[in-house]
C-alpha cells in the first residue's frame, strides 16, 4: 500500500501542534498572523487558514474577531452529574435569564403540551472566572412556574417539584450558531449535548432541558440504583 502523503494544510498543522504541545508556544500567546504565517511556511493564506482551522477544531487555539489566532489556555473538565440542573463546581459561577416564550416545535414536544402554551424559560450561563463553560435553556409550563419566579435569579421552580422520574439523552454534535456564540468556541468543535425531560407519578413532563458544553472539557456522569424489585429477584 502506497503511504498516505501529509497535505500542506496538514503539515503546518502538525508543526503548530508540536510547538503547542511542547509549551514552545505558550498559553495567551498570539500567533503570527495569517500573511506573516503564509511567507514562513511558503505557502497562500487559504492553506494557513485551513491548518488553524484544525487547531481550532481540536481545542488548541482560538480565533478572536479583529484580533487574530491565540494559543487556547487549557480548560479544566467539569463533570455534570445525571439529574443536576447544570455543571457545578465552587469555582463555577452561572447566570440566569427568564422570559416567557410559547411552547412549539422541539420544546412542545418535549413537554407534551398544546401549541402555544404560555412557558417560562430560564437561560443559564454556567462561567468558570469569565469563560463560558455550558450554557443551558429551561422550559417550564407557566402553571408550574409562578410569576413571581420570573424577576428570581434563584434555579428554576421545576426541580422543587414532585418529580418521579428524569429522562436524559445525550449526543455529541456540532453547536448550533447560537450555542458556538455563546460559548466562544469554533462551529466546527464538537459539544456534549444532554436533552433532560422531568415527569411526576401521573407522567405529566414538568420541565425539559437543553444542555450543551464543549465536550473536549467536559464529562457526564450517571449513577443508577437497583429497585426494590431488583433486589429481590437476587
Amino acid at each position: 500500500m502506497t503511504p498516505t502523503v501529509p497535505t500542506l494544510r496538514d503539515t503546518i498543522a502538525e508543526d503548530l501542534r508540536i510547538q503547542i504541545t511542547t509549551g514552545r508556544l505558550k498559553p495567551g500567546a498570539r500567533l503570527p498572523s495569517e500573511p506573516k504565517l503564509a511567507t514562513h511556511y511558503k505557502v497562500s493564506t487559504p492553506t494557513i487558514r485551513q491548518a488553524l482551522a484544525l487547531l481550532q477544531a481540536e481545542g488548541l487555539i482560538e480565533k478572536t474577531h479583529g484580533k487574530g489566532n491565540f494559543i487556547r489556555t487549557p480548560l479544566r473538565r467539569i463533570t455534570y452529574t445525571g439529574g443536576a440542573g447544570v455543571p457545578f463546581a465552587p469555582d463555577l459561577q452561572t447566570t440566569i435569564r427568564t422570559t416567557t416564550v410559547q411552547a412549539r416545535g422541539h420544546i412542545r414536544a418535549l413537554l407534551k403540551v398544546p401549541s402555544n402554551t404560555p412557558l417560562t424559560e430560564f437561560h443559564c450561563t454556567t462561567y468558570e472566572g469569565e469563560t463560558p463553560r455550558s450554557v443551558a435553556r429551561i422550559y417550564i409550563p407557566r402553571d408550574l412556574a409562578p410569576t413571581a419566579r420570573l424577576a428570581s435569579s434563584s434555579w428554576p421552580g421545576g426541580r422543587d417539584m414532585d418529580r418521579t422520574e428524569t429522562q436524559e439523552t445525550v449526543t455529541a454534535r456540532l453547536p448550533t450558531p447560537e450555542e458556538a456564540s455563546a460559548l466562544r468556541i469554533s462551529p466546527t468543535r464538537t459539544v456534549l449535548t444532554i436533552t433532560r425531560i422531568a415527569l411526576n407519578s401521573t407522567g405529566r413532563v414538568l420541565e425539559a432541558a437543553l444542555l450543551a458544553l464543549p465536550s473536549d472539557a467536559a464529562d457526564a456522569v450517571f449513577t443508577t440504583h437497583p429497585t426494590l424489585k431488583e433486589e429481590t429477584d437476587r
